[in-house]
């Protein structure tokens, strides 16, 4: 009989006694914490993680600048997959192919340390040695794991780049890390159909010096069985040798490119791992993210391997070919904790319940949530139908620049509260400010903060731009999240989204500069702004509001954003305005495109210079709403209609 690992309890969810019973995280685990978090993080850093040598100083801080263990040397690589060669046989990735036709393949952890040490001495053939930066530019095939922990061996800096991209998005990454080989693939299959990656990468490398590794798709698992085995030495990194850049969205147009340090990230990634999601090494994870995220970064690809358990990959759609393929794979690959975003949960939500009733999961012990704020609807369908109403929904909140999940509630621990992160792990302070710096009262909305000494995988840097990460503290020394949140009176989190100009599309982060960059670009656009609004299935979608001469479509706008950056930026809607709501000072007001787009009237236009813009706006978004009722399900297609032919009408 599968076991009950959660209760309710009056308005929230507990976990039973067996759940506490078997939770790798002590019931005193915040107590020990709070004594001494530099001494609780040390503790952790010497138990979980094997070095080369111990570090001297614990955590140092100096103004905006901070490291953790320094003097410390490691390697990640080898924690992730040497030291786990006393179980060689054991599983360390499984991928599943898009194709329900094509093989299952199983990589133990010997074969994994022979491909990472074979992908390591390619890597140092194409010349790239410790601080260089190589990009990947690969979908979730298990080269695109093994390359990533063949940079880590050898002391290279990895790039990630989503895959999805575009390739002006690839371009500007390489460009900005100046990045010394590009590894990609030629092909990889989404919603059963072939797309050609290696065009992409192609064109985004034009004019560029840049040397490429390109991996046969075909011969998935089998790209380094022509090589010799070979041993590449894991390189000794200090503890603040940067592990990785992942490039995220910031406010202006130009991605940042997050910086990472070994030790703290190796560290984070592994305790988080073990405590957030209680993975034993004999256990299997899905974590649903593409390592084009931090998401798949921390619990796709390094968590799981430091913790020396089994981690799926899966190529494509979860719902691909038939909505119940997600569930099929958790139950035939005896998956025990699921990890994915509220996007995909409500793409899962759409096809019903009844499907989901045909398999029992009697693996899972853990559901995760993680990308943006998850609804009580949502959570709830995700216990019922997926956990059985036997496991808990962890709500995780994190960003690409703390590197591992920071608030959420510990799986013996708890409680588990719909709509609620709860509280930061062990060793973290966090808090919620106002906008004077001031701390807010129970239960009132303001801004996170996390407070000195900051989590080990905290940001270390933006590479080559030293302004851009003093942006991330405020004049108190805090590190300013960006998020709005709540903090009731028992303490628990509800993070309530982005406070900056950021949305975030299916759990992703957008910056609205750089799809209003990308829309600029076009001959005739004197201005654009776009705006979030809330979306059933994928949380938020970009709306574009343009002024531009005559002669642009809708089509031509979303057409230059999935060129720039790609298709999950591509706006929702198009409109072409005469104005844009500014103040006198010239400030594009989208709050009150906001309050439009919600159908909710804006009260005072005052501080305006231009207040007729609202009405005419007001006016466009109410007519398209009616076309749009009146059309029902034939809208869609009425609208692409128009669209190829050059004008909605």
């Amino acid at each position: 009989m599968a076991i009950k690992y959660v209760e309710k309890k009056g308005r929230v969810f507990v976990p039973t006694k067996k759940a506490r019973e078997l939770s790798l995280a002590g019931q005193d685990v915040y107590k020990k914490a709070a004594a001494n978090r530099v001494k609780f993080w040390e503790e952790l850093a010497r138990e979980g993680i094997d070095w080369i040598e111990p570090w001297h100083t614990a955590y140092e801080q100096k103004g905006l600048k901070f490291g953790w263990f320094k003097g410390g040397k490691l390697n990640l690589c080898y924690n992730a997959v040497d030291r786990h060669l006393d179980r060689p046989d054991k599983t360390a990735i499984v991928f599943v192919p898009e194709d329900p036709q094509e093989q299952v393949l199983r990589v133990s952890y010997f074969e994994l340390f022979k491909q990472v040490n074979k992908a390591a001495a390619l890597l140092k053939q194409k010349g790239v040695k410790k601080g260089d930066v190589v990009a990947v530019y690969m979908p979730m095939i298990p080269e695109a794991l093994v390359f990533m922990l063949a940079c880590a061996r050898i002391g290279a800096i990895h790039s990630v780049v989503f895959s999805a991209f575009s390739p002006d998005a690839l371009r500007t990454r390489i460009k900005d890390g100046g990045a010394k080989v590009l590894i990609t693939t030629n092909y990889y299959y989404r919603k059963g159909k072939k797309i050609n990656l290696l065009k992409q990468a192609n064109k985004a490398c034009r004019f560029i010096k840049i040397k490429k590794l390109i991996v046969d798709r075909k011969k998935v698992g089998k790209t380094f069985e022509k090589m010799h085995d070979v041993i590449v030495k894991p390189e000794s990194m200090e503890s603040e040798d940067t592990a990785f850049l992942l490039y995220t969205s910031g406010t202006t147009g130009k991605p940042k490119g997050v910086m990472h340090a070994v030790g703290g990230y190796t560290t984070q990634a592994y305790w988080s791992c073990r405590y957030v999601f209680n993975l034993q090494e004999n256990e299997t994870m899905w974590c649903t993210a593409d390592v084009g995220w931090i998401t798949g970064h921390t619990y796709a690809c390094y968590g799981p391997l430091l913790n020396g358990a089994t981690t799926v990959i899966y190529e494509g759609l979860p719902n691909y070919p038939k909505p119940d393929r997600y569930l099929k794979i958790i139950e035939k690959e005896e998956v025990n904790v699921f990890y994915t975003a509220p996007t995909a949960l409500r793409m899962f939500a759409l096809a019903g319940t009844e499907y989901t009733r045909k398999y029992k999961m009697d693996s899972l012990k853990i559901l995760g949530s993680v990308g943006e704020p998850i609804d009580e609807a949502t959570w709830m369908w995700f216990y019922k139908n997926i956990g059985k109403n036997r496991c808990p929904v962890i709500d995780t909140y994190w960003q690409t620049e703390t590197g591992s999940a920071v608030i959420m509630s510990l799986p013996g621990i708890g409680p588990f509260i719909p709509t609620y992160a709860a509280i930061p792990f062990p060793g973290m302070d966090f808090d919620v400010i106002n906008e004077k710096g001031k701390k807010v009262p129970a239960g009132k909305e303001g801004l996170l903060i996390q407070r000195p000494p900051f989590s080990p995988s905290l940001i270390r840097g933006v590479w080559k731009n030293e302004k851009r990460y003093k942006n991330y503290f405020d004049k108190n020394g805090d590190y300013t999240a960006g998020d709005g949140a709540i903090k009731n009176a028992k303490g628990w989190f509800r993070i309530l989204g982005r406070s900056d100009d950021i949305i975030k599309v299916a759990g992703h982060r957008m910056s609205t500069a750089e799809i209003e960059d990308a829309i600029a670009s076009l001959r005739g656009v004197v201005e654009a702004v776009i705006v979030g609004r809330e979306d059933k299935l994928r949380g938020m979608v970009p709306v574009a509001f343009v002024k531009a001469k005559a002669g642009l479509s809708e089509e031509d706008v979303i057409a230059r954003v999935v060129k720039r950056i790609g298709p999950i930026a591509k706006p929702a809607e198009v409109y072409f305005v005469e104005d844009i709501p500014k103040t006198r000072s010239g400030k594009m007001m989208r709050r009150i495109l906001k309050t439009l787009l919600a159908g909710e009237d804006v009260k005072n236009v005052s501080t305006l210079i231009n207040p007729g813009s609202v009405k005419a706006i007001g006016e466009m978004i109410k007519d398209r709403a009616k076309r749009k009722a009146r059309c029902g399900e034939d809208w869609e297609m009425i609208l692409e209609r128009e669209k190829s032919n050059g004008k909605e009408k």
